[in-house]
C-alpha cells in the first residue's frame, strides 16, 4: 500500500513515520535507497567509518514529508502492530517505467551520486538516467541548511523539467517554489497503477457526507476525504460540483480506493504539516468540547486553545462496557489528556481514562535522572531486566543492579509480570534509553543525587556503586555515566594492601567528593567521611576573582539582575554562584527594538533571565546578550571566527555597532565588522541614514566584497538581498519571537506595580474590542476615553480612527484596540466601522 507519511523521530538505525488517522511506521536504515544500503554494506564489509556515507540524523529531520509503501505488518511481543515501511523509489515507483515520465511530473528521488555539475538521482524507473543540474538545486540547499552539497541518501522532491530519448533521460529540479506549484494534469497521463500519494489534484466534489466527501480528480478518478482531513475551516462548507485542491493520501494496492485530502499544509509540496508545541504533549485539558461524535471510530474535540484532538473510541472510557454513547452528544464536556501528535493529521491524540490522565509520567520526556519509579517486570534477558514504566515508556535493569549483591540466577528472585519499585541511572529520551538500578540503597537513598560534574562541589556526601576495584584505587559510578576515582590512600582510615579484595563490582558506597574539574569530568572521591579536603584542595575551590573566569564566546548562561544602569543591566552569573558580574546593555535584551526598552522597564533587581550568551569577554567586563537571532547564529555554525573565513555572498547575522552619515558599521559575534554603505542600506532611497537604523539592531547582513589587504568587508542590509529562501517563514519566526517576547512582558508586568493597572495592560492585546465613554475631543481632532474595565491608563484615538463619527464628552461608543505603550501607559483605539466589523 502506498502512503504519504511525515518524519515523526529520527534514530541512527530507522526513521519513525507518522501515517494518516493516527497512525505509525518504521523506515529502516535499509529500506532508503539501493545507493545508502550499498554504502552501508561496504562499510559492514570494510569494517571502517566511509567519508561519504552520512546518518540518518544528518540527512532527514522531523516534519518532512515523504512517501512510502507498506512492506510489512507485523504484531510485537506487547500485541501492538507494527508497520514496516520502505520509501526506496524502486518500491514507491514501482508503477512507472520510462515511456509514462512526462514534463511537470511530481516524483521522489534519492540522491546515488555526486558529479560535478549535479547530482545523479535514482527514481526507482529503471533505464532511466535522472539527471539535477546543480544550479536548479542551490535554492533547495541554502534553505535545507546543512552544508554546501547534497548527501548521498537525502530524499527529494523531484518535478520532472525535460524528457528525452523516450525516457531514458530526464532532467530534474528540486527549485522550492517550483515543487510547491507542482499540479498533477491530465497530461501527464497519470494512470491507477502508478498514480502516487502526495501528488495535488484540482478535484471537484461530487458528494458530501457526514463523514466525509467524494471528490473526482484527473477526470476518470474518484477518491475519498474522511472527517479527519476536511479543511477545519471549511468543514461545513463543501457543496457539490465544487472545485478545489486536494491532496493524496493513499493509494490501496488490490481496491485502488484512493484517499485525499483538504488541509492546507498538504496543498504545496514540499512543505510541512503543524507541529505541536513541546509544552502541550502531556497537557491536561479540564474542558474539551465535543464537536463531533462516529460510532465506530471515537471523537472530536475542541480543546482549550481552540485546537482539534481526536480520541478513539478505545480511549472514550476505561472499558467497553463501562463506555456510554450518550456522553458524547455535541457540545459535551470533558476531561483529557494529550497523549500523542498525529503530524498527518494534524491533530492532538487525547485519551480520557483516568488512570492517563493522573498517571506521572506519559513520555520519557517527563522522567529525569534520580526519579523512583514503579514498573511491572516485562522480560528477562542475559543483559539484565527489562521494565515497562508505563504504555509506551521500557527500561532496562542491568544484571549488575538486579539487587545490592550480583544475582547468578535473576528468575529465582523476579518473575514476568511482577511490581518492581526502581530509581532512574540514566534517561535519554531522544534514543528512548532509560537505565533503571534495582538496588535497595540507591532507591531508598535520601542523600543527593550526582547527575553531572557540575554539581559534584567540594564536600558533597552521596552514594554511588563501585564498577572498577585496582591497585590504584576504585573507580565509582553515579548517575548519569559520571564517574570519580577513590583512591588508594582514601579509601580507609587503615591501609589497604588489595582493594579488589575488599571491594566488589556493584557494592554501593558512600562517598565523599574532595575535587571536581567539570570541564576535564575528573573527580575525586574518598570513602572517609570524616576527613576534610586538603588545604591545597581548599585553595582550589575558594571563589575566583572576577578577572579570572573565563568564558568562551557562545557559552550560554542564567543570570540574575543586580542593578539597573542607563545603558544597560548588571548581573551576575549564577553558574559561579553569582561570583562573576557581567553586562547585559539594553540594546542586547531583545532582537526588538521597541522590546529593549520595555523590557529593561519592567525587570527588577533579583529577577532570573536564563539562556544568555556570553558575547564578549573582553576588559574588566564580561558582555551578555539576549539576543535570539544572534544566539542561534552561533548555535547553528553561521557565523565567522575571523576575517579569513568571510566570503562574498555569505549572509551573517549581527547588530548595528554605529550609524554615521556615509553608512552603518555592523558588528557579528567573534568580533569580526563590516560596513554597509548608504547605497546598501535599504530598498527606499536613504536621505538620512538614522531614520533607518539605531545602534544595537540585529540585521541580516550579505557579504558584498572583501578587501583582504585593508581587512575591511562591505555588506548589504538590503531586504530584497538578505532573505536566505523561504522569506515568508522567516517573516513568521520573527514574528513569532515578537509575540513570545511581548507575552514574557506581560507576564512581568503581571507581578509588578499596580494591581489593576498591570492587569489592564495584560489584557488590552490589539483587536480587542472594548465599551468606552468619551472624556474629551482635543483641537486637533483626537479625543480621549475611559472605561470601567482599564483604569490607569491613557485610551485615545487620532482624528483619522474616529472615522465619520461625531462624538461629545459622555458619549458611550465601541472601539477596537490598535495598540498598546506599556511604557507610557497610553492605549490607541479606532472607532472605524470597517475595522469593527472584521
Amino acid at each position: 500500500m502506498l502512503l504519504l507519511g511525515c518524519i515523526k523521530e529520527v534514530s541512527d538505525y530507522e526513521l519513525v513515520i507518522s501515517l494518516p488517522n493516527g497512525l505509525s511506521g518504521f523506515v529502516p536504515v535499509t529500506q532508503i535507497s539501493d545507493a545508502y544500503s550499498k554504502m552501508l554494506s561496504q562499510q559492514v564489509a570494510q569494517g571502517e567509518l566511509l567519508e561519504d556515507l552520512n546518518s540518518l540524523l544528518d540527512m532527514y529531520s522531523p516534519g518532512t514529508l515523504v512517501r512510502c509503501v507498506v512492506t510489512s505488518v507485523e504484531k510485537s511481543a506487547d500485541g501492538r502492530r507494527s508497520i514496516k515501511l520502505s520509501i526506496n523509489p524502486k518500491k514507491v515507483n514501482k508503477g512507472l517505467n520510462a515511456s509514462s515520465l512526462a514534463t511537470g511530473m511530481l516524483l521522489s528521488g534519492f540522491v546515488s551520486s555526486v558529479e560535478d555539475h549535479g547530482y545523479l538521482i535514482d527514481i526507482g524507473v529503471s533505464g532511466t538516467h535522472a539527471f539535477l543540474p546543480r544550479q536548479k538545486a542551490q535554492n533547495y540547499i541554502k534553505a535545507l541548511k546543512r552544508g554546501p552539497d547534497l548527501k548521498i541518501g537525502q530524499n527529494l522532491n523531484c518535478v520532472i523539467v525535460e524528457v528525452k530519448n523516450e525516457g531514458r533521460v530526464v532532467r530534474l529540479s528540486v527549485d522550492r517554489s517550483e515543487v510547491a506549484a507542482s499540479l498533477a494534469t491530465e497530461q501527464q497521463n497519470w494512470a491507477l497503477s502508478n498514480l502516487l500519494p502526495g501528488l495535488v489534484v484540482k478535484a471537484r466534489v461530487q458528494k458530501v457526507a457526514p463523514l466525509g466527501i467524494k471528490l473526482s480528480f484527473l477526470s476518470s478518478f474518484t477518491g475519498i476525504v474522511d472527517f479527519m482531513h476536511m479543511d477545519p475551516e471549511k468543514s461545513m462548507n463543501y457543496s457539490p460540483d465544487q472545485v478545489m485542491k486536494a491532496c493524496i493520501l493513499s493509494i490501496h494496492p488490490t481496491s485502488k480506493e484512493v484517499r485525499l485530502t483538504l488541509r492546507q499544509a498538504f496543498l504545496h509540496p514540499g512543505g510541512s504539516p503543524n507541529q505541536l508545541s513541546s509544552d502541550r504533549m502531556g497537557a491536561v485539558v479540564e474542558e474539551s468540547t465535543v464537536k463531533a461524535f462516529y460510532k465506530q471510530f471515537g471523537a472530536v474535540f475542541e480543546l482549550d486553545d481552540g485546537t482539534l484532538a481526536f480520541a478513539r473510541l478505545k480511549h472514550l472510557s476505561k472499558t467497553r462496557k463501562s463506555f456510554k454513547p450518550g456522553a458524547f452528544k455535541t457540545g459535551c464536556k470533558h476531561k483529557c489528556r494529550i497523549i500523542d501528535y498525529s503530524l498527518m493529521d494534524e491533530m492532538c491524540i487525547v485519551s480520557l481514562k483516568y488512570h492517563i490522565i493522573e498517571a506521572r509520567f506519559l513520555q520519557y520526556q517527563d522522567i529525569h535522572t534520580g526519579d523512583v519509579v514503579q514498573g511491572k517486570v516485562f522480560a528477562l534477558k542475559p543483559i539484565g531486566m527489562q521494565v515497562k514504566v508505563t504504555d509506551g515508556i521500557k527500561g532496562l535493569v542491568p544484571s549488575m543492579h538486579l539487587a545490592d549483591v550480583i544475582l547468578k540466577q535473576p528468575e529465582k528472585k523476579y518473575s514476568i509480570g511482577d511490581e518492581v519499585r526502581c530509581r532512574v541511572l540514566e534517561c535519554n529520551p531522544a534514543g528512548k534509553k532509560l537505565i533503571l538500578t534495582l538496588k535497595k540503597s540507591l532507591v531508598q537513598s535520601k542523600l543527593p543525587v550526582l547527575s553531572n560534574y557540575e554539581d559534584a562541589k567540594p564536600g558533597l556526601i552521596t552514594h554511588g556503586f563501585v564498577v572498577c576495584a585496582r591497585e590504584f584505587g576504585c573507580i565509582v559510578k553515579f548517575y548519569n555515566d559520571v564517574k570519580g576515582l577513590v583512591p588508594k590512600n582514601e579509601l580507609s582510615s587503615e591501609p589497604i594492601s588489595c582493594p579488589d579484595k575488599v571491594f566488589h563490582e556493584g557494592q554501593v558506597v558512600k562517598v565523599m567528593v574532595l575535587k571536581c574539574e567539570p570541564q576535564q569530568e575528573r573527580l575525586l572521591l574518598s570513602f572517609r567521611l570524616s576527613s576534610k579536603p586538603a588545604p591545597e584542595d581548599k585553595k582550589e575551590c575558594t571563589p575566583k576573582k572576577k578577572q579570572e573566569v573565563k568564558y568562551q564566546i557562545g557559552e550560554m548562561v542564567d543570570v540574575k539582575v543586580l542593578k539597573k544602569k542607563d545603558n544597560g543591566l548588571e548581573v551576575s552569573i549564577l553558574e559561579d554562584e553569582g561570583n562573576v558580574v557581567a553586562a547585559i546593555p539594553t540594546a542586547h535584551l531583545s532582537d526588538f527594538v521597541a522590546t529593549c526598552k520595555l523590557l529593561w522597564h519592567c525587570l527588577q533587581e533579583g529577577d532570573v533571565l536564563p539562556r544568555l550568551m556570553c558575547l564578549s569577554d573582553k576588559g574588566e567586563r564580561i558582555i551578555l546578550s539576549r539576543k535570539s537571532a544572534v544566539i542561534s547564529a552561533v548555535q547553528e555554525e553561521q557565523v565567522v571566527r575571523s576575517f579569513s573565513e568571510i566570503q562574498p555572498g555569505m549572509l551573517l547575522t549581527g547588530y548595528v555597532r554605529n550609524v554615521m552619515p556615509f553608512g552603518v558599521f555592523v558588528e557579528f559575534p567573534f568580533g569580526v565588522t563590516g560596513l554597509a554603505p548608504k547605497v546598501s542600506m535599504s530598498d527606499k532611497f536613504v536621505t538620512d541614514t538614522k531614520d533607518h537604523f539605531v545602534v544595537g539592531q540585529t540585521v541580516i547582513a550579505k557579504v558584498m566584497s572583501i578587501d583582504e589587504e585593508k581587512q575591511r568587508v562591505l555588506l548589504n542590509l538590503k531586504v530584497s538581498e538578505c532573505s536566505s529562501g523561504d522569506s515568508a517563514a522567516e517573516s513568521f519566526a520573527l514574528l513569532n519571537q515578537y509575540f513570545k517576547e511581548i507575552k514574557e512582558i506581560r507576564n512581568l508586568l503581571r507581578r509588578r506595580g499596580e494591581p489593576s493597572m498591570a492587569q489592564g495592560l495584560c489584557e488590552l492585546v490589539p483587536g480587542k474590542q472594548l465599551q468606552l465613554v468619551v472624556q474629551d475631543v482635543k483641537e486637533d481632532g483626537s479625543a480621549l476615553f475611559s472605561s470601567s474595565c482599564v483604569t490607569g491608563l491613557t485610551i485615545t484615538a487620532t482624528r483619522y480612527h474616529l472615522g465619520d463619527k461625531n462624538i461629545v464628552p459622555g458619549e458611550k461608543t465601541k472601539a477596537l484596540v490598535l495598540h498598546v505603550d506599556a511604557l507610557i501607559s497610553k492605549v490607541y483605539v479606532s472607532l472605524r466601522e470597517e475595522l469593527l466589523k472584521q
